[in-house]
């Protein structure tokens, strides 16, 4: 499979430069990703950080650390929650979508009938997939962080009765650009991760409707294992280059 992904991922890089870019497409496909995502990257980054918020509050008050709550919500919810779990919502909604719908084209022939008409299906059916894919899951994970936070901020602040001067102070001192940036660009990565898993899944099914099942349901558990373990290493990288 990673050949395959390294080939596909030349191929939509070729059509790039080769061919040009369909503004009605692109624009579908951004709001299919994007737009639509919106409600389950919201509900999933709020829920996460009101919980994650609550239970760091649970710890730290024992420990007379109550005005930490608010940093490590944040920097968590920057570098890792935000990122991971809305690869996690994506490669479920998105991800799985293209794949059953890919798979079926190629199983209904669908594919060859735009080689007929001289229609090259990276160019027509994965470029706009892929550029829709990078304007809009940095934006995802952007808007996962935001609600993680606001959602820790009124859990911690508002239920539990941590000080938000002092909540927010502390939190605006120790969270960092750097710490926005790192959740920005793993989502970026995580988004090309996503589409190249979900698109060769597709392309590749097997005939009949066994195979459009098997290729949905693998692309969901290959960009899941993926994610997760270039997740690691992503955390080593950025944090040493940015």
């Amino acid at each position: 499979m990673a050949g395959q992904i390294v080939f596909l991922f030349q191929d939509i890089i070729r059509c790039l430069f080769r061919y040009r870019i369909r503004p009605a497409l692109l624009i579908r496909q951004i709001d299919f990703i994007g737009g639509k995502s919106v409600p389950v990257v919201v509900i999933t980054g709020g829920f996460i950080g009101a919980v994650f918020a609550a239970q760091t509050e649970f710890q730290f008050k024992d420990l007379g650390l109550s005005s930490g709550v608010g940093p490590v919500v944040a920097i968590a919810m920057c570098r890792e929650l935000g990122p991971v779990l809305c690869a996690l919502m994506i490669a479920g909604r998105v991800g799985s979508a293209m794949a059953a719908e890919l798979a079926t084209m190629k199983i209904t022939e669908q594919i060859d009938a735009l080689r007929a008409l001289a229609v090259y299906p990276t160019e027509y059916l994965i470029v706009p997939r892929f550029l829709a894919m990078l304007i809009s899951m940095p934006v995802l994970v952007g808007v996962a962080i935001l609600c993680g936070v606001g959602a820790g901020y009124y859990v911690a602040v508002d239920i539990l009765n941590v000080p938000g001067v002092y909540y927010w102070n502390n939190m605006i001192k120790y969270t960092h650009d750097k710490d926005v940036w790192i959740g920005l660009v793993k989502g970026f990565f995580f988004g090309i991760i996503i589409l190249l898993v979900g698109c060769n899944k597709g392309l590749t099914a097997a005939q009949g409707a066994e195979g459009v099942g098997l290729a949905t349901t693998e692309s969901v558990v290959d960009s899941f294992i993926i994610v997760l373990i270039a997740n690691f290493f992503f955390t080593f990288l950025l944090n040493t280059l940015l």
